[in-house]
């Protein structure tokens, strides 16, 4: 489904990936594991370009349902993968993600045990301010240490990841079940206040397609009261 010209969505089972289309094919996140087939159909059928024309996967953070299908289409397309420094070292195994809190735990555990994911290093390590793929990287500490958002300055378009959500035209904050650290969660929304995007996109919920830096700019405002 394209969002904006040159941005498209495919929803996952649990998390929604991205697709931006320009030259070369970015995909933001890449869902559960066992999605690999229908992206590539995408890309394919939808799009009408070729696998090997995705050049860079980018991992918002470092969870199961955001990750999933990294590491196969790397295998078969060569894309590069990209993350955040700090949740380079949990995908990678070194370190392990803070559990979620109350029944989320359960959740979580159940679903690596389940998914048995392999560990994987990526291919490039990205930290605040960098440029990639017209992409300018904002480091958004609090759902896990390295989350990032993703800023399209062209098509005023905002890739937020789990930081933030949508519902029914909505602002979401972070969920307490599934966020690491809320405080500091918090002090990252602080820098959307002067970003200028119209539509926000997350890794669940619904595209919010009007007004996003506004609706966002009230959404920390109320945060404060």
């Amino acid at each position: 489904m394209e969002i904006v010209p040159g941005i498209h969505c495919i929803k996952g089972i649990v998390a929604h990936y991205y697709i931006v289309v320009d030259k070369e094919l970015t995909l933001v996140d890449t869902g559960m594991s066992h999605q690999t087939k229908k992206i590539l159909r995408y890309i394919t059928d939808e799009l009408h370009r070729t696998p090997s024309d995705l050049k860079t996967i980018i991992l918002t953070h470092c969870d199961i349902d955001h990750i999933g299908n990294a590491l196969q289409l790397r295998n078969l397309t060569g894309a590069k993968i990209a993350a955040h420094a700090q949740d380079a070292e949990i995908i990678a195994g070194n370190k392990k993600r803070i559990t979620p809190k109350g029944g989320m735990s359960i959740l979580f555990n159940l679903l690596s045990s389940f998914m048995r994911m392999k560990p994987f290093h990526v291919d490039i390590l990205i930290n605040e301010n960098d440029n990639l793929s017209g992409l300018t990287v904002l480091h958004m500490p609090g759902h896990t240490p390295g989350s990032i958002a993703l800023y399209d300055s062209k098509r005023k378009v905002l890739f937020i990841g789990d930081t933030l959500g949508c519902k029914d035209g909505i602002v979401q904050g972070p969920s307490k079940n599934v966020t690491g650290d809320m405080e500091q969660a918090h002090r990252s929304i602080e820098k959307l206040k002067n970003l200028d995007f119209t539509v926000m996109l997350s890794g669940h919920g619904e595209p919010l397609r009007k007004n996003a830096s506004a609706l966002v700019t009230e959404f920390i405002e109320n945060l404060k009261t």
